[in-house]
């Protein structure tokens, strides 16, 4: 299991309950539902490689 970062992460009221409904919707805590969104995000843009997967760099040569 990798390492995880924690941090101090300050949202208002209303994000906050709509996040932990949506949690619970899902069977996640809050936390839990924070990192599959990120985790997700961060894949669909390409901005992390898949697991097990090397990402190319472009260098700009043909």
């Amino acid at each position: 299991m990798s390492k995880k970062k924690s941090f101090v992460l300050r949202i208002d009221e209303e994000t906050y309950a709509s996040l932990e409904k949506w949690a619970a919707d899902e069977f996640r805590s809050v936390n839990g539902q924070l990192e599959w969104i990120i985790d997700r995000s961060l894949k669909e843009s390409g901005r992390m490689p898949r697991k097990g997967k090397r990402e190319k760099k472009d260098d700009g040569k043909g």
